[in-house]
């Protein structure tokens, strides 16, 4: 099967990395041939060439995470066992109003990028707000946290509600993982 992946102008660079390294590394990953369309922002991997199926669909998230705004280093921890990938669409909550994008993103960033920090600090995941996606990128349990609060905020709900929400999973994840 071929994957076709429609990349915004500006992260085609960045998929390719500094004198290719980036696409060079993403080939050795998936172990299948990937094409770049710089002048149509369209990325093709080959995963039916692949030896490892698994490996090639685990490079179709990092293509998407990148695309979607994260760095390679961070959409390559994709290829760790146990990391996941999750997307969502600022339009489902929002509506097509290009100014209600605009207030429910800033929401999820907070004054300063406060909200967006916090999401990360308690959730031990990475977050990237682009265009009209939100993405994470983390384990089973921070990301189900990371989801929930990401989903509170696109909902509406208090800032301080989504807090004390983290906050609370957090101390969950700890004493469960840890006996504390």
């Amino acid at each position: 099967m071929v994957y076709n992946l429609k990349v915004p102008q500006d992260r085609i660079a960045v998929i390719i990395g500094h004198n290719g390294e980036t696409k060079k590394r993403l080939i050795r990953m998936a172990g299948a041939p990937l094409e770049i369309e710089s002048d149509t922002g369209e990325v093709i991997l080959h995963d039916e060439e692949s030896k490892d199926p698994y490996r090639a669909f685990l490079t179709r998230d990092v293509l998407r995470a990148i695309a979607r705004g994260f760095t390679p280093e961070k959409a390559m921890l994709l290829y760790e066992e146990g990391m996941y990938y999750e997307e969502f669409d600022i339009r489902e909550y929002s509506g097509k109003s290009h100014k209600r994008i605009m207030q429910v993103r800033s929401r999820l960033i907070g004054s300063e990028g406060k909200t967006r920090r916090l999401i990360e600090e308690l959730t031990d995941c990475h977050i990237s707000i682009m265009g009209n996606t939100v993405g994470l990128i983390g384990d089973m349990e921070g990301l189900k946290v990371a989801s929930k609060a990401v989903t509170m905020l696109l909902s509406g709900s208090e800032h301080s509600t989504v807090y004390s929400f983290m906050e609370r999973k957090r101390r969950d994840l700890k004493t469960s993982r840890y006996g504390f």
